[in-house]
Protein backbone atom coordinates (compact mmCIF):
# COMPACT_ATOMS: atom_id res chain seq x y z
CA UNK A 1 0.00 0.00 0.00
CA UNK A 2 3.03 2.17 0.14
CA UNK A 3 5.44 2.64 -2.90
CA UNK A 4 9.10 2.58 -2.74
CA UNK A 5 10.49 6.05 -2.82
CA UNK A 6 13.42 7.59 -1.64
CA UNK A 7 13.46 9.78 1.32
CA UNK A 8 15.33 13.20 0.76
CA UNK A 9 14.68 16.18 2.15
CA UNK A 10 16.05 18.95 4.18
CA UNK A 11 14.21 19.26 7.08
CA UNK A 12 15.19 19.61 10.52
CA UNK A 13 13.81 18.49 14.14
CA UNK A 14 14.12 21.00 16.56
CA UNK A 15 12.03 20.21 19.33
CA UNK A 16 10.39 17.33 21.18
CA UNK A 17 7.44 18.09 23.50
CA UNK A 18 5.52 15.26 25.84
CA UNK A 19 4.35 15.45 28.77
CA UNK A 20 7.73 14.00 30.39
CA UNK A 21 9.87 16.05 28.10
CA UNK A 22 12.60 18.82 28.87
CA UNK A 23 10.38 21.38 27.78
CA UNK A 24 6.89 20.75 30.08
CA UNK A 25 6.99 19.69 33.26
CA UNK A 26 5.12 16.83 35.57
CA UNK A 27 5.38 19.35 38.88
CA UNK A 28 2.13 21.95 37.33
CA UNK A 29 3.97 24.22 35.04
CA UNK A 30 1.42 26.26 33.93
CA UNK A 31 0.80 26.39 30.08
CA UNK A 32 1.59 30.16 29.98
CA UNK A 33 5.06 28.99 31.01
CA UNK A 34 5.63 26.09 29.24
CA UNK A 35 4.58 28.31 26.08
CA UNK A 36 7.34 30.85 27.32
CA UNK A 37 9.82 27.84 27.65
CA UNK A 38 9.21 26.88 24.01
CA UNK A 39 9.48 30.35 23.06
CA UNK A 40 13.02 30.58 24.65
CA UNK A 41 14.33 27.52 23.03
CA UNK A 42 13.32 28.46 19.42
CA UNK A 43 14.82 31.91 20.18
CA UNK A 44 17.84 30.27 20.76
CA UNK A 45 17.65 28.51 17.78
CA UNK A 46 17.36 31.33 15.90
CA UNK A 47 19.97 33.52 17.31
CA UNK A 48 22.93 30.33 17.53
CA UNK A 49 21.50 29.08 13.72
CA UNK A 50 21.35 29.87 10.37
CA UNK A 51 19.43 27.17 9.33
CA UNK A 52 15.88 28.38 10.52
CA UNK A 53 16.38 32.14 9.01
CA UNK A 54 16.76 31.22 5.59
CA UNK A 55 12.96 29.89 5.61
CA UNK A 56 11.63 31.33 9.07
CA UNK A 57 11.23 27.18 9.64
CA UNK A 58 9.37 26.50 7.63
CA UNK A 59 11.73 23.38 6.79
CA UNK A 60 11.56 22.39 10.15
CA UNK A 61 9.09 20.22 12.12
CA UNK A 62 8.86 19.32 15.73
CA UNK A 63 6.85 16.22 17.66
CA UNK A 64 4.74 16.50 20.14
CA UNK A 65 2.05 13.16 20.49
CA UNK A 66 0.60 14.32 24.11
CA UNK A 67 -1.82 17.12 23.82
CA UNK A 68 0.12 19.21 26.90
CA UNK A 69 3.06 19.95 23.48
CA UNK A 70 0.19 21.09 21.37
CA UNK A 71 -1.28 23.73 24.22
CA UNK A 72 2.55 24.70 24.95
CA UNK A 73 2.94 25.66 21.18
CA UNK A 74 -0.14 27.30 19.92
CA UNK A 75 0.33 30.54 21.23
CA UNK A 76 3.78 30.78 19.20
CA UNK A 77 1.93 31.73 15.50
CA UNK A 78 5.32 31.91 14.26
CA UNK A 79 5.87 28.57 15.19
CA UNK A 80 2.60 26.91 14.24
CA UNK A 81 2.05 28.45 10.74
CA UNK A 82 5.72 27.70 9.31
CA UNK A 83 6.94 24.94 11.30
CA UNK A 84 5.56 21.19 10.58
CA UNK A 85 3.80 19.73 13.58
CA UNK A 86 4.08 16.01 13.89
CA UNK A 87 1.44 15.15 16.65
CA UNK A 88 -1.10 12.74 17.40
CA UNK A 89 -4.09 14.78 17.49
CA UNK A 90 -4.43 16.52 13.97
CA UNK A 91 -7.82 18.18 14.18
CA UNK A 92 -9.06 20.66 12.14
CA UNK A 93 -10.26 22.60 14.78
CA UNK A 94 -7.53 23.51 16.87
CA UNK A 95 -5.56 24.70 14.07
CA UNK A 96 -3.82 21.36 12.28
CA UNK A 97 -2.98 22.07 8.80
CA UNK A 98 -3.08 19.05 6.79
CA UNK A 99 -1.06 20.07 3.58
CA UNK A 100 1.88 21.45 6.10
CA UNK A 101 1.29 19.21 9.18
CA UNK A 102 1.90 15.48 9.92
CA UNK A 103 -0.47 13.54 11.79
CA UNK A 104 1.56 11.00 14.29
CA UNK A 105 -0.47 7.92 14.99
CA UNK A 106 -0.66 7.65 19.32
CA UNK A 107 1.28 4.08 19.44
CA UNK A 108 1.60 2.71 22.94
CA UNK A 109 4.33 0.01 22.82
CA UNK A 110 5.49 -2.14 23.57
CA UNK A 111 2.55 -4.29 23.06
CA UNK A 112 1.38 -6.78 25.78
CA UNK A 113 0.39 -9.47 23.39
CA UNK A 114 1.93 -10.56 20.18
CA UNK A 115 -0.02 -9.15 16.84
CA UNK A 116 -3.32 -10.78 15.78
CA UNK A 117 -4.54 -11.58 12.28
CA UNK A 118 -6.01 -14.24 9.86
CA UNK A 119 -8.01 -15.57 12.64
CA UNK A 120 -11.55 -14.16 11.42
CA UNK A 121 -13.06 -17.38 12.80
CA UNK A 122 -12.11 -16.62 16.52
CA UNK A 123 -13.58 -13.01 16.18
CA UNK A 124 -17.40 -13.66 17.44
CA UNK A 125 -17.88 -10.24 19.30
CA UNK A 126 -19.45 -7.78 17.29
CA UNK A 127 -17.55 -4.72 18.82
CA UNK A 128 -15.78 -3.64 22.13
CA UNK A 129 -15.43 -0.67 23.89
CA UNK A 130 -13.87 -0.04 27.47
CA UNK A 131 -12.45 3.46 28.20
CA UNK A 132 -12.96 6.84 30.69
CA UNK A 133 -16.01 8.67 29.43
CA UNK A 134 -13.73 11.65 28.82
CA UNK A 135 -15.92 12.84 26.12
CA UNK A 136 -19.24 13.65 24.96
CA UNK A 137 -18.98 10.89 21.73
CA UNK A 138 -17.81 8.31 24.81
CA UNK A 139 -20.43 9.67 27.11
CA UNK A 140 -23.43 8.67 24.33
CA UNK A 141 -21.58 5.54 23.17
CA UNK A 142 -21.99 4.24 26.59
CA UNK A 143 -24.97 5.51 27.39
CA UNK A 144 -26.37 4.27 23.94
CA UNK A 145 -24.85 0.78 23.64
CA UNK A 146 -23.80 -0.34 27.65
CA UNK A 147 -26.18 -2.72 28.03
CA UNK A 148 -26.57 -4.16 23.90
CA UNK A 149 -26.44 -7.78 23.70
CA UNK A 150 -23.91 -7.54 20.92
CA UNK A 151 -21.77 -5.03 21.58
CA UNK A 152 -19.79 -5.36 24.42
CA UNK A 153 -19.33 -1.71 26.03
CA UNK A 154 -18.26 -0.67 29.06
CA UNK A 155 -18.58 2.94 30.59
CA UNK A 156 -15.10 2.34 31.89
CA UNK A 157 -11.69 0.67 31.81
CA UNK A 158 -11.79 -2.92 32.45
CA UNK A 159 -10.66 -3.62 36.27
CA UNK A 160 -7.20 -5.27 36.17
CA UNK A 161 -8.14 -7.42 38.42
CA UNK A 162 -11.01 -9.55 36.61
CA UNK A 163 -7.47 -11.07 35.19
CA UNK A 164 -4.75 -10.82 33.12
CA UNK A 165 -4.88 -8.44 30.05
CA UNK A 166 -8.57 -9.07 29.67
CA UNK A 167 -8.89 -5.91 28.27
CA UNK A 168 -6.46 -6.76 25.47
CA UNK A 169 -7.37 -10.61 25.08
CA UNK A 170 -10.98 -8.70 23.60
CA UNK A 171 -9.36 -7.15 21.15
CA UNK A 172 -8.54 -10.58 19.69
CA UNK A 173 -12.35 -12.08 19.85
CA UNK A 174 -13.69 -9.14 18.49
CA UNK A 175 -14.37 -8.24 15.07
CA UNK A 176 -14.80 -3.90 15.39
CA UNK A 177 -13.28 -2.29 18.00
CA UNK A 178 -15.05 1.11 18.25
CA UNK A 179 -11.98 4.29 18.80
CA UNK A 180 -14.05 7.10 20.01
CA UNK A 181 -11.62 10.18 20.28
CA UNK A 182 -11.43 11.37 24.52
CA UNK A 183 -9.76 14.47 25.37
CA UNK A 184 -8.64 14.91 21.96
CA UNK A 185 -9.51 13.24 18.46
CA UNK A 186 -6.90 10.64 18.26
CA UNK A 187 -6.88 7.27 20.26
CA UNK A 188 -4.49 5.16 21.28
CA UNK A 189 -6.73 2.33 20.85
CA UNK A 190 -6.79 2.73 16.93
CA UNK A 191 -3.01 1.90 16.72
CA UNK A 192 -4.09 -1.42 19.43
CA UNK A 193 -7.02 -2.58 17.55
CA UNK A 194 -4.66 -2.39 14.40
CA UNK A 195 -2.08 -4.80 16.24
CA UNK A 196 -4.50 -6.84 17.30
CA UNK A 197 -6.35 -7.41 14.32
CA UNK A 198 -9.45 -5.57 14.89
CA UNK A 199 -11.13 -3.55 12.21
CA UNK A 200 -11.26 0.03 13.76
CA UNK A 201 -14.07 1.85 13.99
CA UNK A 202 -12.85 5.65 13.91
CA UNK A 203 -15.56 7.69 15.69
CA UNK A 204 -14.21 11.00 15.32
CA UNK A 205 -14.84 14.39 13.80
CA UNK A 206 -12.31 16.39 12.30
CA UNK A 207 -9.74 13.38 12.48
CA UNK A 208 -7.01 13.57 9.96
CA UNK A 209 -5.72 10.13 9.95
CA UNK A 210 -1.94 9.28 10.20
CA UNK A 211 -0.13 8.51 6.62
CA UNK A 212 -4.11 9.20 5.33
CA UNK A 213 -2.25 10.44 1.77
CA UNK A 214 -0.16 6.84 1.48
CA UNK A 215 -2.49 4.57 3.04
CA UNK A 216 -6.59 4.14 2.22
CA UNK A 217 -8.30 3.98 5.43
CA UNK A 218 -11.39 2.76 4.15
CA UNK A 219 -9.80 -0.17 2.60
CA UNK A 220 -8.82 -1.26 6.18
CA UNK A 221 -10.91 0.38 8.69
CA UNK A 222 -14.51 2.04 9.38
CA UNK A 223 -14.85 5.79 9.19
CA UNK A 224 -17.69 7.54 11.22
CA UNK A 225 -18.98 10.59 12.04
CA UNK A 226 -19.89 11.31 16.01
CA UNK A 227 -23.72 11.05 14.98
CA UNK A 228 -23.55 7.83 13.30
CA UNK A 229 -23.06 6.60 17.37
CA UNK A 230 -26.84 6.04 17.73
CA UNK A 231 -26.95 3.71 14.33
CA UNK A 232 -23.44 2.23 15.37
CA UNK A 233 -24.65 -1.86 15.55
CA UNK A 234 -26.51 -1.34 12.42
CA UNK A 235 -23.84 -0.08 10.26
CA UNK A 236 -21.32 -2.60 11.70
CA UNK A 237 -23.88 -5.00 11.11
CA UNK A 238 -24.82 -3.50 7.52
CA UNK A 239 -21.32 -4.93 6.61
CA UNK A 240 -20.73 -7.94 4.69
CA UNK A 241 -18.99 -11.43 5.46
CA UNK A 242 -17.08 -10.92 2.82
CA UNK A 243 -16.48 -7.13 2.74
CA UNK A 244 -14.98 -7.62 6.88
CA UNK A 245 -12.98 -10.20 5.64
CA UNK A 246 -11.29 -7.79 2.84
CA UNK A 247 -11.03 -5.31 5.72
CA UNK A 248 -9.25 -7.60 7.75
CA UNK A 249 -7.25 -9.52 5.37
CA UNK A 250 -5.70 -5.18 4.53
CA UNK A 251 -5.58 -4.51 8.11
CA UNK A 252 -2.78 -7.42 8.69
CA UNK A 253 -0.93 -5.69 5.58
CA UNK A 254 -0.92 -2.53 7.04
CA UNK A 255 0.13 -3.46 10.73
CA UNK A 256 4.16 -3.05 10.06
CA UNK A 257 2.91 0.72 9.11
CA UNK A 258 1.99 1.41 12.92
CA UNK A 259 4.58 -0.38 15.04
CA UNK A 260 8.04 1.26 15.83
CA UNK A 261 11.65 -0.32 15.88
CA UNK A 262 14.87 0.24 17.48
CA UNK A 263 16.55 0.25 14.62
CA UNK A 264 13.82 1.57 12.10
CA UNK A 265 12.84 -0.95 9.72
CA UNK A 266 11.41 -0.77 6.59
CA UNK A 267 8.33 0.38 6.23
CA UNK A 268 7.34 0.58 9.94
CA UNK A 269 6.27 3.77 11.90
CA UNK A 270 9.31 5.56 11.27
CA UNK A 271 9.50 5.32 8.09
CA UNK A 272 5.82 6.07 7.29
CA UNK A 273 7.00 9.59 8.91
CA UNK A 274 9.88 10.29 7.22
CA UNK A 275 7.59 9.75 3.76
CA UNK A 276 4.88 11.72 5.35
CA UNK A 277 7.68 14.51 5.87
CA UNK A 278 9.55 14.19 2.04
CA UNK A 279 5.32 14.82 0.74
CA UNK A 280 5.77 17.87 2.32
CA UNK A 281 9.19 19.17 0.59
CA UNK A 282 7.36 20.44 -2.36
CA UNK A 283 7.69 24.82 -1.62
CA UNK A 284 5.91 27.56 -2.52
CA UNK A 285 7.56 31.30 -3.09
CA UNK A 286 5.79 33.76 -1.28
CA UNK A 287 6.64 37.65 -0.59
CA UNK A 288 6.52 38.74 3.11
CA UNK A 289 4.27 41.78 3.03
CA UNK A 290 5.19 43.53 6.22
CA UNK A 291 7.44 43.23 9.44
CA UNK A 292 7.85 39.45 11.22
CA UNK A 293 8.57 39.79 14.23
CA UNK A 294 10.62 36.45 15.63
CA UNK A 295 12.03 36.09 18.87
CA UNK A 296 15.37 38.16 19.02
CA UNK A 297 15.26 38.83 15.59
CA UNK A 298 13.03 41.02 12.57
CA UNK A 299 12.70 40.44 9.11
CA UNK A 300 11.98 42.86 6.45
CA UNK A 301 9.24 42.86 4.20
CA UNK A 302 10.39 41.98 0.64
CA UNK A 303 12.14 38.53 2.29
CA UNK A 304 11.57 35.16 0.05
CA UNK A 305 10.33 32.63 2.28
CA UNK A 306 9.59 28.87 1.59
CA UNK A 307 6.64 27.78 2.84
Amino acid sequence: MVNDLEYRGPLRVFLKLSSGGKCTSRQGTSYENMTIIVENYVGSLISEYPYWNRTLGADHFFVTCHDVGVRATEGLQFLVKNSIRVVCSPSYDVGFIPHKDVALPQVLQPFALPAGGNDVKNRTTLGFWAGHRNSKIRVILAREWENDTELDIANNRINKATGHLVYQKKFYRTKFCICPGGSQVNSARIADSIHYGCIPVVLSNYYDLPFNDIVDWRKFSVILKENDVYQLKQILKNITDAEFIALHNNLVQVQKHFQWNSPPVRYDAFHMVMYDLWLRHHVINFVISSRVHLPNEEYVAGSSVLI
